[in-house]
Parts: structure tokens; sequence; C-alpha cells
């Protein structure tokens, strides 16, 4: 098997936000690149795997957002985020977030009026059975809902090239005000587990433009990691 790059090819020299991932579920489709791209800032285009581009649907739990240690209780919350792979010009690969639903109401305002990202204040709620998680999602405006529920599997010793694809992405390409900016994370490899979908009612897919019918091409569930945004 060839060898996968598992760190941040531009490591974070400056922290400017810190946060921890946790309890990720990874859903994704085949999108139609052509319509990928049309939705997509400027400076940037589908980041291809073979020819194929990917929407992603990922629930999971925000814990101590904020500068340094983090801020109790407005730093932990729910998301549930649908994203696009892009590439641009300086090959910077990231994601663009079609949508990001959440919790907490004070950092989706914060994220809204400085990075102008598309957050969502919503009603949300993960659950832990066993190896059975569950997340429901409803947004407060518009009510568009996901009801998600997953079981854990065992651990991935060696991630395919394309779930490394999927899930390592190293910062996010934002329209900001007239152009596009680029905000670099860095994170630990991600501890990926094969997962099983047991149930997927969603309407954030639809609501992003992207109504999927039949089942995600991968499911992948992961503990988390901690991460740093900043300056590279």
């Amino acid at each position: 098997m060839d060898e996968i790059t598992e760190l941040a090819p531009r490591p974070i020299r400056r922290m400017l936000l810190g946060q921890s991932w946790l309890d990720l579920t990874f859903l994704h489709w085949e999108a139609d690149p052509e319509r990928v791209a049309r939705l997509l800032p400027a400076g940037t285009r589908p980041d291809l795997f073979d020819g194929r581009s990917y929407v992603g649907l990922v629930p999971f739990r925000m814990h101590r957002v904020g500068p340094g240690f983090g801020v109790p209780y407005f730093g932990d919350f729910a998301e549930t985020n649908v994203r696009l792979y892009t590439v641009d010009d300086q090959g910077r690969r990231g994601v663009v977030f079609r949508s990001l639903e959440a919790a907490r109401l004070l950092p989706v305002l914060i994220a809204r009026a400085s990075l102008r990202l598309p957050y969502r204040w919503a009603s949300m709620r993960l659950h832990r059975d066993g190896d059975a998680v569950r997340y429901t999602t409803r947004r407060r405006i518009r009510g568009l809902r996901s009801d998600i529920t997953v079981r854990v599997g065992e651990r991935i010793a060696h991630p395919s090239k394309l779930e490394h694809f999927l899930t390592a992405r190293w910062g996010m390409h934002v329209p900001w005000y007239g152009r596009t900016i680029y905000v670099p994370n860095e994170h630990p490899t991600w501890p990926l587990h094969r997962a099983e979908l047991l149930e997927c009612e969603d309407e954030l897919l639809a609501g992003a433009g992207f109504p999927v019918s039949g089942p995600p091409c991968s499911v992948l569930w992961s503990p988390g990691v901690a991460v740093r945004f900043g300056t590279t």
C-alpha cells in the first residue's frame, strides 16, 4: 500500500482557536462535480478522488471551543455539517460548508458575524447506548430535521486512500466579503472505525442542494481529535 500522509502539510505556527471534535460520524455520497463546482467560492474547484466528488454529512460534538483551553458551556455543543471538498490554485485542500447546525446560539452568532459561515441554530442531541450512537437535529428556523443512528465497529488499522481523502482535510475555504480566504487547521491522525448505518432520515442534504437517494458510499466513526486553527 502506498504511504499516506497523515499530518497537516502546513503546520500551524500561531494558534488562533482550539477545540476538540468528538464522537463523529462521517457519511458520504458521490456528488456531481459540475454541480459542486457551481456552489464553490471563487478561486476554488472540486477536489476529486479518481474523478469523483463527494458531499459529506457529519454529526459530532464540539468540545471546549475557544482560545487557549476553550470556553466552558458555550464551547461545548452538538453540531452537524454538510460539506464539500475543495482545492485552490495554491494546491491547498479543504472543505466548503454548505450548512452547519449548532446547538448553542452564541457560537452561531459569532461564527456568522466573523467568518460568515452558514451556521444555523438548532435543537440537537447526541446519545450513545453501547455501540449505537444516535444524532438528532431540528433547525429552529425552517425546521429541517436529521435523525442518524450508527453502530460503531472495529478500529481501522490502515484507512484506505478514499477514507483518508474524506476525513483528513487541513482547512476550509470561506467566501468572505467578496474574496475567498483559507483557514488552516491541524490535528492528530484520525482514529477511524468501521460503522454500520442503522437509520438516516435527513433533510439537511436536500436543504443544502444535495438531495440523495440510496445508502452512503462510506460510513465511518471516530472518537475524535483535538484541533488547532491558526496561521501557517
